[in-house]
């Protein structure tokens, strides 16, 4: 994937340049079905990412959530495709924050000090990048939690000033919906070893079951 996406610079397998991550982007993962020998084939087990969890200073305040383990430990399992929906819809670093709003029975996403709606924007942008997604053949996802963009849930909704926990992210919605079957955790998921340990053993097997249906 190369070019200029009309949002914003097209992303590939390593996606942004990591401003503080020391491993970026893992070597392929050597399946256990070849025993891990020495000249045994490779193949890459890739796993999408939100950028900010790599260290890169994509979010609305021009910082990163950065997660050692992510960036780190499963960056040397896996190939890591870094994701930003906000900064590759075109909103820029820094910029105004969003936040998902009720409107009506609607559920839009919003810049509340502008008003500016980015609701329908992210929702074809989303359908694209998934779609490059899909062919990329992704093994895993980690979203960021709370984001209103990547939130896998209890994402604040917004109606008024008063907030309740029951959204998830315009662009995890769709990632999910179109990829339902696909591990998928928030970088809060994956604290404790017992929790990392059973996410990469569902990643593994998701890629396995893919390699043998063919």
């Amino acid at each position: 994937m190369t070019g200029q996406r009309k949002h914003g610079k097209a992303q590939g397998a390593q996606g942004f340049a990591p401003e503080e991550s020391t491993a970026p982007v893992a070597r392929g993962l050597v399946p256990r079905s070849n025993g891990g020998q020495p000249g045994a084939p490779k193949e890459t087990i890739r796993v999408g990412v939100s950028a900010c969890l790599l260290g890169q200073n994509v979010r609305y305040d021009g910082g990163h959530k950065r997660h050692d383990f992510v960036a780190r430990e499963l960056a040397r399992l896996v190939t890591l495709v870094p994701v930003c929906p906000e900064v590759e819809l075109g909103l820029g670093t820094p910029r105004e924050p969003i936040r998902l709003q009720r409107a009506g029975g609607a559920l839009r996403l919003v810049a509340p000090g502008s008003g500016a709606g980015h609701t329908e924007a992210m929702r074809r942008f989303s359908e694209e990048r998934v779609s490059e997604l899909e062919r990329l053949d992704l093994s895993g996802y980690v979203l960021k939690k709370d984001s209103p963009s990547c939130g896998m849930q209890r994402v604040p909704v917004w109606r008024g000033e008063v907030a309740t926990r029951t959204g998830r992210g315009a662009y995890a919605s769709v990632l999910m919906t179109r990829l339902p079957l696909m591990p998928v955790v928030e970088e809060s998921g994956l604290r404790y070893a017992s929790a990392r340990a059973r996410f990469l053993e569902r990643v593994f097997a998701y890629f396995r079951d893919r390699r043998r249906a063919g």
